[in-house]
């Protein structure tokens, strides 16, 4: 446990404590919220570092008192008490003390498309958009649709959305990777069970600033929605298509058509198109790392399957995790309860952060 930090944001706790008491400040709505949020992620590490430090007070005294015969009983199940709770309080802190991943409160745009599979791949790609739709409601976030390839029996090969609210990086930052489904499709006579995949690209949205996006690079195509028919067909050339480096082997291309507006599917396309090339930027920088410290497991890169959807034996396989962690109810994860999952999923990278930290120490 690093007490100078402990100290540090004690003093940063307190002044917070004063500013938001200031009435220039509480009638600034926006910048109370900021430090509202801050505070609030203080609060649990202050509450145990004046229970650390109340304890290691008690435990002085205590040590004090032994020597005097009317006082040692008491003295010893203080120092029992103590000796007790402060190497929990310690854990408990070094936990809460870990680097915190700066995307985490960003907004998400998620990518779904079907893979191996075909049509059934696709009816999975819908599966898995109504999951995390059912997370959504949850959690408290929002879904907005940007763009959308519906196959013909009802599946997407492809599903674009944008998901907003508190954390919501935070909540789908392990979901990116190659979800396998096995099942028997409804288009199957035999019986037989399929394996089918979706691949899900999870990208925190970035500021415009962060990304140096030379327009000069991007060609902006416009044209009319396409849709079911009937009043979901604009009769506007509304929907846009971002195409980045056009004719170069770095050519990306972004459609955003669910909008009524032009102007606002321009807008969702470009911040898309930021958020991949600075996802691209980070997974080839993390790559570096993963090189030079030899450390890769499998192949690691994006494409490397995470979770096994098995429907006959009712069984949600996560290959990231081990033991009672591992397997989960498949109605229950489909019908929108990841909270297990992930929470899972969270304590197995706090390990792997203590580890690393503990490692680095060495």
């Amino acid at each position: 446990m690093i007490a100078e930090k402990l100290i540090d944001l004690e003093r940063e706790y307190r002044n917070l404590e004063r500013e938001m008491s200031n009435p220039e400040v509480f009638g600034n709505n926006d910048a109370y919220l900021k430090l509202n949020r801050r505070y609030a992620e203080l609060s649990p590490i202050m509450q145990l570092w004046e229970e650390y430090k109340r304890l290691s007070d008690s435990k002085k005294q205590a040590e004090e008192l032994l020597s005097d015969p009317d006082m040692r009983e008491l003295a010893e199940l203080d120092l029992e008490t103590a000796n007790s709770r402060i190497p929990e309080i310690e854990q408990e802190l070094d936990v809460l003390l870990l680097p915190k991943d700066p995307r985490d409160e960003r907004n998400v745009i998620l990518e779904i498309r079907s893979g191996a599979g075909g049509d059934e791949a696709a009816l999975f790609a819908a599966d898995l958009l109504r999951m995390y739709e059912r997370y959504c409601v949850k959690a408290g976030l929002k879904m907005e649709l940007l763009d959308s390839n519906p196959s013909d029996l009802g599946g997407f090969s492809k599903v674009v959305v944008e998901l907003s609210g508190e954390r919501a990086y935070s909540h789908f930052k392990f979901e990116g990777g190659v979800h396998r489904v096995q099942r028997v499709p409804a288009t199957e006579s035999q019986g037989r069970i399929h394996t089918s995949t979706v691949t899900v690209a999870v990208m925190p949205e970035v500021e415009e600033s962060e990304v140096d996006l030379n327009m000069n690079e991007v060609r902006i195509d416009v044209f009319r929605s396409q849709g079911a028919g009937g009043q979901g067909v604009n009769t506007t050339d509304s929907a846009v298509r971002v195409v980045y480096r056009p004719g170069t082997p770095d050519e990306l291309i972004v459609v955003c058509q669910d909008a009524r507006s032009q102007i606002k599917n321009r807008e969702k396309a470009l911040n898309v198109l930021r958020s991949r090339l600075a996802e691209m930027q980070r997974q080839e920088e993390e790559e570096k790392i993963r090189s030079e410290r030899q450390s890769m497991i499998g192949s690691g890169d994006r494409s490397e399957k995470i979770r096994t959807y098995n429907y006959p034996q009712n069984r949600v396989t996560d290959h990231r995790l081990s033991g009672d962690d591992k397997n989960h109810p498949l109605d229950v994860v489909m019908n929108g309860n990841l909270e297990d999952l992930l929470e899972a999923l969270q304590r197995l990278q706090r390990e792997e952060l203590l580890a690393e930290m503990a490692e680095a120490a060495e």
